[in-house]
């Protein structure tokens, strides 16, 4: 069964139920600790929104805003004259893609068609408002994305269908100057949904990486997610050296739990982030940690401690 975006963000907040924070206490509260200026923090939207059930568009500007970061994340058009109004960007949109967007991608001939499409669409939309990536995945590795029984896509075949399928669109990226980003998952949590993707091809990082360089294209590049590298390959530092000629996006969580960046969990960001720095890694890098406590506080401490 496919859950869609709104049930699976629903069911973050059952995994780890969030206390409203009042607008007084939202304004009080914020203190801008992204101040060294080497690293451009995003929030990443769904965490902090959960299908309404916590911040509005506009108290995740302000909140955003406050904390000095540059951006909101993985959201849609509709979302982006909200973000404009309050001097940010949109780092990486959405694309398109109804209902769990990681599962339908460009390694299944029988999606690739829509996902070309709607990740056109997007391209265009992010090229007008000048939002500078989109989001894009392997998707899952069964015939059929929602029925593991259906048989599995070979990971040679799977590599050889996204490369062929991001060349179609390659082009496309480059002319209207927007990235494409192809997002690493890992496949071993599967305690929820936005933990952990069982069934999901892209789970190895190196795998990644190697497509995005057979495509060939400078408009397409690889979402580097610490924590689900972690989960997957570990070695972090060292995997950042490695593929740093094609990474184009990087999110942020705390490992095990996909939680706050904490002393509860085992990844060292501020030397992860200086090596980014090391790099010259220009792109932005996105909070995506699904809250277990008061949000803001856990969102303030992860971009003090990754401001380095």
């Amino acid at each position: 069964m496919t859950l869609s975006r709104r049930e699976l963000l629903h069911s973050a907040v059952a995994a780890g139920a969030v206390a409203s924070v009042s607008q007084e206490t939202v304004l009080a509260a914020i203190e801008n600790v992204a101040t060294h200026g080497r690293i451009k923090h995003s929030v990443v939207f769904w965490c902090f929104n959960v299908a309404g059930g916590m911040w509005d568009i506009d108290k995740t500007c302000q909140i955003a805003k406050g904390l000095g970061c540059k951006s909101v994340e993985i959201c849609g058009p509709e979302t982006w004259d909200t973000l404009a109004k309050y001097g940010l960007t949109c780092a990486i949109a959405p694309n398109g893609m109804p209902g769990a967007p990681f599962m339908k991608g460009f390694n299944n001939p029988r999606y690739q068609d829509e996902v070309i499409a709607r990740t056109s669409k997007m391209i265009d939309d992010c090229a007008a408002a000048k939002v500078p990536s989109v989001i894009a995945f392997t998707g899952y590795k069964w015939n059929d994305a929602d029925d593991p029984a259906s048989g599995e896509i070979s990971l040679k075949d799977g590599a050889a269908n996204c490369i062929a399928g991001l060349k179609k669109i390659a082009g496309h990226a480059e002319k209207k100057g927007v990235t494409i980003c192809l997002e690493h998952l890992n496949s071993r949590d599967g305690s929820h949904p936005m933990k952990g993707h069982p069934g999901y091809q892209g789970d190895d990082i190196d795998y990644v990486c190697d497509i995005v360089r057979k495509v060939g294209s400078p408009k397409v590049k690889v979402l580097f997610d610490i924590y689900h590298v972690q989960i997957m390959n570990g070695d972090v530092i060292r995997r950042i050296e490695q593929h740093k000629d094609v990474i184009g996006h990087v999110h942020t969580a705390g490992n095990p739990g996909r939680a706050e960046l904490d002393d509860k969990q085992e990844i060292n960001f501020p030397p992860i982030m200086r090596k980014l720095i090391e790099i010259g890694y220009q792109g932005y890098v996105g909070h995506e940690f699904i809250p277990t406590r008061d949000a803001l506080a856990g969102l303030r401490e992860a971009v003090a401690l990754c401001d380095v």
